[in-house]
């Protein structure tokens, strides 16, 4: 009897402490709780909700917020381009700025026939699982062809081509820059859309190894740098060639003479994804 008691006793306590701290904590959110600003809501009816992460915060909803705080400017939302960023600006009530549209561009174009192989890679078929014993092609900055930029890209902006490099559809591409995130080796760079002249490669070993390991790889012979037109424009810099996009011109008068062809103008915008599709056609016919 006297057990059953002090059980009883226990229960009624624990019953009693919990209902304590249960209206304690009631109070508390109610006094602490912190009010989210309706407007949050309004202009997440403007954002895309994408959540693609090209804004550099984390969701659509952390950008909201940071719109209403000021510390973001309303032509940031690179999913919803031109369109959302004169919306947003009206709605916030200042200046509508331009939006620039950002690209995707892979800057290595060493696939199955270009790029020597000097190993055999059994593990994981990902890019960051095979750059870790550094995959089985012989030049180990270039492209490893796992496609595990084309898995991130959420807006089919991307494809392997049947040589086994990555491209980016130029009319797809919103610039979300999700693929350069997933790329372990850096060779893809976002670039405003008025870049027209690339180097695919970043290869920085000396020509002759460059050379032998892919054969459209840079070989810093400095053909490129003395074709420009504007003294330093390209440039050598650890045995590869480098645009200085504020000064070289956009055109292909530093291309007509790279050996290895692996410097372009203008590529970009013309592989858009019914052309790459009607390449893929053809070559199945």
């Amino acid at each position: 009897m006297q057990t059953g008691t002090m059980v009883i006793i226990s229960v009624v306590s624990m019953g009693g402490i919990g209902a304590v701290l249960a209206a304690f904590l009631a109070v508390a959110d109610k006094k602490f709780k912190t009010l989210e600003d309706p407007r949050v809501e309004l202009l997440l009816n403007i954002l895309p909700s994408s959540n693609c992460g090209g804004c550099g915060y984390p969701g659509c909803r952390m950008l909201a917020e940071k719109l209403l705080a000021g510390d973001a400017p309303p032509n940031v939302c690179v999913a919803g381009g031109n369109r959302v960023a004169k919306e947003l600006a009206a709605f916030l009530g200042v200046e509508a700025k331009e939006h620039t549209r950002m690209l995707a561009v892979v800057l290595c174009k060493g696939g199955h026939a270009e790029a020597l192989r000097n190993a055999r890679y059994k593990g994981e078929e990902t890019c960051t699982a095979a750059n870790l014993t550094a995959g089985d092609k012989a030049c180990t900055y270039g492209c490893l062809g796992y496609g595990e930029c084309v898995d991130a890209c959420k807006y089919d902006a991307m494809a392997m081509d049947a040589n086994g490099v990555p491209v980016v559809f130029y009319d797809k591409c919103i610039g979300c820059g999700a693929c350069v995130r997933a790329c372990p080796r850096n060779i893809i760079e976002m670039h405003p859309e008025d870049h027209k002249l690339f180097v695919y490669c970043r290869s920085k070993d000396k020509g002759a190894y460059a050379k032998k390991v892919c054969a459209v790889s840079c070989i810093a012979c400095g053909l490129c740098v003395k074709d420009c037109s504007v003294a330093g424009g390209i440039a050598l810099k650890d045995n590869l060639a480098v645009v200085d996009y504020a000064t070289a011109p956009q055109n292909d008068e530093s291309t007509k003479r790279c050996p290895t062809k692996c410097i372009f103008s203008g590529i970009e915008e013309k592989v858009t994804k019914e052309a790459f599709l009607s390449v893929a056609r053809k070559k199945a016919v």
